[in-house]
């Protein structure tokens, strides 16, 4: 009897896989929040020039209140507006006046900032942006501040990805979701950008290593027939935390409290974490039976069949012990990967692809020229059709079919909005909300797929190794931005590009549905060879219709 044939007996989708997929759903609400967290904490608010004095001499009239005083001290970039980075080396008093502007004014009189700014506060009253003064020749720095989180997201998939195939999926669960809260709290609290960069680092590897364990833990505590569905299930907790987020952080537009509000909860969820069930496949893989044993008893108890759950001793076979050989060896993991070919690089270039588009296009919402927080509940929303949308693909066209669309149809969109002018932006902001989504749905399709192409003894190894590479995707997006500043549609073009040239790749990995996940490393082979065989038939049976 295979492992998944013991939970269909033990209750494949009972009141413990419910229980289970809920109390990781909660930590993976509050943990959507952190790598969109830079849409607000780093908000640019409008600014111009701090003046030498805020009033002139003998009056008491306000600069940052009237626009026409303001004039004699900052230059106007376009139209009205007043310029961001410039400031007049001495007041031009001449142009407060009506006919003020007739005058020539000589380059040579501009200066950049030498007083700092002056930063409009009716949105946002705090953002790393307004305290570090992250503008004009700064400007790189916010970007470079993602970038950094994305570098800790890539180091903590590859840390924490093998210490889970050594120590155990809920053991560094448990320490991620520590770590999130702790660090989080203490990025509340930094006292320079330096120090906010190297505490985001650390927030974006334990990220990493608790969205990798959730989705694992979650995978292998459910039968074939049901993957899919609590894969899904586990995918809209990143929907709802974007909603929530939206919410919080239009309540909260100081960007320490909103780091302090998406932080503390998490210890919270460390606190019940020890309640959550070991993976009894890792268990037996890592030739603990006894306690592999332990825990297929107590999902029986909780899921209302313990009957069933007594029926299952190591005397009649129904645990599979594999020896530890099979899965220590490096040798062995060298002959997995040689026996995978081309799947495991080219499952790894669509994540970085995916990943790579994602967050390009979600990492800058102000540009849409609307409420970014109106942005962000759109967003959010737009994953809900169409994940279900995915979904139900996933179940009855399968996985290479359902992520190629997703990230083709994307793609298109993506670079459709590349050559839309920025005073359509109904049509621009639509645009992006349905390659959004369809990127959500592509990241819900490539969580599930990849999970399936690796054996248990090497999942999270193997997973944390492709996630690692995406995220080398998620930590260039935010770069490329700067070229906006020499072509505008660059960007754009670029974020769409990628994912189309990564549709097409992905006819190249074997379809996965309804095949069992595969324990050992000689499971794989064998999964392999029936997933070749599977579409050998199938093209045999196409050619002779078309024959006909």
């Amino acid at each position: 009897m295979s492992f998944s044939d013991l939970l269909d007996d033990i209750g494949g989708q009972g009141r413990f896989q419910f229980i289970n997929t809920i109390l990781l759903i909660i930590p993976g609400i509050i943990m959507a929040s952190h790598p969109l967290l830079q849409n607000f904490s780093a908000a640019v608010p409008d600014h111009h020039c701090q003046t030498a004095d805020n009033t002139l001499p003998g009056s008491s009239w306000n600069f940052t209140s009237s626009d026409v005083l303001l004039k004699a001290y900052i230059p106007v970039d376009e139209g009205t507006k007043l310029s961001k980075c410039l400031q007049f080396s001495k007041p031009q008093w001449h142009l407060t006046f009506e006919n003020g502007s007739f005058f020539n004014i000589s380059e040579t009189q501009k200066i950049p900032c030498q007083h700092g700014w002056s930063y409009d506060r009716t949105e946002f009253s705090e953002t790393i942006v307004t305290e570090w003064n992250l503008v004009c020749d700064l400007r790189h720095l916010r970007q470079m501040s993602q970038s950094i989180y994305m570098g800790g997201v890539l180091f903590g998939a590859l840390i924490f990805g093998s210490l889970s195939d050594k120590f155990g999926r809920r053991t560094i669960l448990t320490w991620s979701y520590l770590q999130v809260g702790v660090v989080g709290t203490c990025t509340s609290f930094s006292p320079s950008f330096e120090i906010f960069c190297i505490l985001r680092f650390l927030t974006g590897m334990a990220v990493s290593g608790a969205v990798l364990n959730a989705v694992c833990l979650n995978v292998e505590w459910v039968p074939i027939r049901s993957r899919t569905i609590f894969g899904t299930l586990y995918a809209f907790s990143f929907s709802i935390g974007q909603m929530v987020l939206a919410g919080v952080a239009y309540t909260i537009r100081d960007w320490r409290k909103l780091q302090l509000a998406v932080s503390c909860p998490m210890l919270l969820c460390f606190m019940y974490s020890w309640w959550l069930p070991e993976s009894a496949r890792w268990l037996t893989l890592k030739n603990k039976p006894d306690q592999a044993l332990r825990q297929i008893k107590k999902v029986a108890r909780i899921n209302g069949l313990a009957n069933k759950g007594k029926l299952v001793t190591l005397e009649v076979g129904m645990i599979v012990f594999v020896p530890s050989s099979l899965h220590k060896g490096t040798s062995k993991k060298v002959q997995f990967y040689s026996n995978l070919k081309c799947q495991c690089p080219i499952s790894i270039h669509c994540r970085c692809c995916n990943s790579f588009a994602f967050y390009g296009l979600i990492m800058d919402l102000q540009k849409f020229g609307v409420s970014v927080f109106l942005v962000q509940l759109i967003f959010a929303a737009i994953d809900f059709p169409v994940k279900l949308f995915a979904s139900a693909s996933l179940m009855y066209l399968g996985r290479r079919r359902t992520l190629g669309g997703c990230m083709l149809l994307a793609g298109i969109m993506i670079i459709s909005n590349a050559f839309i002018s920025y005073d359509m932006k109904a049509l621009r902001t639509s645009l992006a909300v349905l390659g959004k989504g369809l990127f959500g749905a592509a990241f819900t399709g490539v969580y599930i797929f990849t999970g399936e192409l690796y054996p248990t003894v090497l999942r999270q190894t193997g997973m944390g190794f492709g996630s690692t590479l995406a995220r080398v995707g998620s930590m260039t997006a935010p770069l490329i931005r700067m070229f906006e500043d020499h072509l505008p549609s660059l960007p754009g073009i670029i974020y769409g590009a990628v994912p189309i040239i990564a549709a097409f790749v992905v006819i190249f990995l074997p379809e996965t549905l309804n095949m069992p996940l595969p324990e050992t490393i000689d499971d794989a082979r064998r999964l392999f060879s029936l997933i070749k065989l599977h579409n050998n038939l199938f093209q045999a049976v196409d050619l002779n219709k078309s024959k006909r």
